[in-house]
């Protein structure tokens, strides 16, 4: 493999993307719009936390196959992996892969291939990619190759499933379908399917947005479960063995780049014909009140007024550092509105982010009158209850992430989000 590739974008994706391609013997320059990511990444410093990342770093520069700057160069190939965020009305907001795909017109050249990773809403390459890369002055599908290929990794096991998932491509024309084909090639051993490029567009959002309704879909189980007087966990569990249901789980909202966004560009797009979709955001947006209001419930049922809660995990799932969307923030947002305190702790998140996050479990501990657990990270799961100088015994596993049997010996008060057994 001769081409050089420059990757736009290196965030969760980007990185890594860039890493991996470096890794296998392509020369990569990376652009970042934010300087210290650039200068993080010349220093062979992570700013963003993902398993096996630091060691593939550090060989992409050493072995001079990965450069970075706030600038594109000229390549062989171009990666757009930005954000595509929503805007606070819920609308999409395509503006970075608008800019971004602006930065590199001025050096793409007759047969070079533009791949956009970001998800995005159906249309966007057409839309929005395509009036600018027609600015270059060549023929876009002859003389300029374009293609979408989604990302479809998770955060904490983004290079084995690089690697192992099969990949969708979707190419404004055949040629470039094949092309980026033949160039993912170079580590993906998944298969690589090919279609046009408003479908594969289609398909990244549906795969997203099929989780996000799954997962109202156990929201509105967990609300039920009071009235059904059943614990939730265990009736997911029992209607999981059936080899045709896959009924997914309850939590304190839906956070993340895709999942808790993703849904709203079919939401905009499909208008009346997006009822269930519209719903099931709706669902899961309003978990973080419930939650909220569980634990002022709880609260009160202990005779506890004017309290401090410990919101224990900021990041959006377990085991990351990534606090894109977490709900973890609103229902900490959510608790201050009913008039508690909050006090915030995060091990991932090793600088403090959010206005109530202290780096020290203990103090956390020390100062709250109800433990909430929000994120299911490693660190929670493995606590002895019986060694912790907690100031209050009352706790509220959101996630179903706790031993339940331990935290009683040790003397706790135990409650579970979708549990009338409380």
């Amino acid at each position: 493999m001769t081409k050089s590739i420059c990757v736009v974008g290196l965030g969760y994706i980007g990185l890594p993307t860039a890493v991996m391609f470096a890794n296998h013997g392509v020369k990569v320059h990376g652009v970042d719009v934010n300087p210290a990511a650039v200068k993080s990444i010349q220093d062979k410093q992570l700013h963003i936390e993902e398993n096996g990342l630091q060691e593939r770093l550090n060989k992409a520069v050493d072995e001079g196959f990965l450069t970075a700057s706030t600038t594109p160069v000229a390549s062989d190939v171009y990666i757009v992996a930005v954000p595509s965020p929503i805007n606070p009305d819920n609308t999409a907001n395509l503006e970075y892969v608008r800019q971004a795909t602006a930065s590199i017109v001025p050096f793409v050249k007759k047969g070079d291939l533009v791949i956009l990773e970001s998800t995005v809403p159906p249309k966007t390459v057409e839309n929005v990619m395509l009036p600018e890369l027609v600015k270059s002055g060549l023929e876009i599908g002859t003389e300029l190759f374009v293609a979408h290929s989604p990302e479809r990794v998770i955060p904490g096991r983004i290079f084995e499933e690089l690697v192992n998932n099969d990949r969708i491509v979707g190419g404004i024309s055949q040629k470039s379908a094949e092309l980026t084909k033949e160039l993912y090639e170079i580590f993906v051993q998944g298969t690589i399917h090919l279609t046009d490029a408003t479908t594969a567009e289609l398909v990244k959002v549906m795969e997203n947005t099929y989780r996000d309704v799954n997962i109202a879909f156990a929201n509105e189980l967990a609300k039920m479960a009071e009235k059904l007087d059943v614990n939730i966990w265990e009736a997911i569990k029992f209607a999981n063995y059936h080899p045709r249901v896959n009924v997914h789980f309850p939590g304190p909202g839906v956070g993340g780049h895709c999942i808790a966004v993703d849904p709203w560009f079919l939401v905009e797009l499909g208008g009346e014909q997006a009822q269930i979709i519209h719903l099931s955001r709706n669902t899961n947006d309003s978990m973080p009140s419930f939650t909220a209001q569980k634990t002022q419930a709880i609260l009160n049922k202990n005779g506890i007024a004017g309290a401090t809660v410990a919101a224990l995990g900021l990041a959006f799932k377990g085991n990351v550092d990534d606090m894109r969307e977490s709900p973890s923030t609103i229902v900490i947002d959510e608790l201050e509105k009913l008039g508690l305190t909050v006090v915030s702790h995060d091990p991932h998140i090793k600088q403090n982010k959010h206005k109530t996050q202290t780096q020290s479990m203990k103090e956390a501990l020390e100062q709250a009158d109800i433990l909430v657990f929000l994120t299911d990270h490693k660190e929670f799961k493995e606590l002895d209850p019986s060694t912790l100088n907690a100031k209050s015994k009352i706790v509220f596993d959101t996630k179903n992430c706790l031993n339940r049997e331990a935290w009683e010996k040790a003397g706790f008060q135990f409650h579970l989000l979708g549990d009338a057994k409380n």
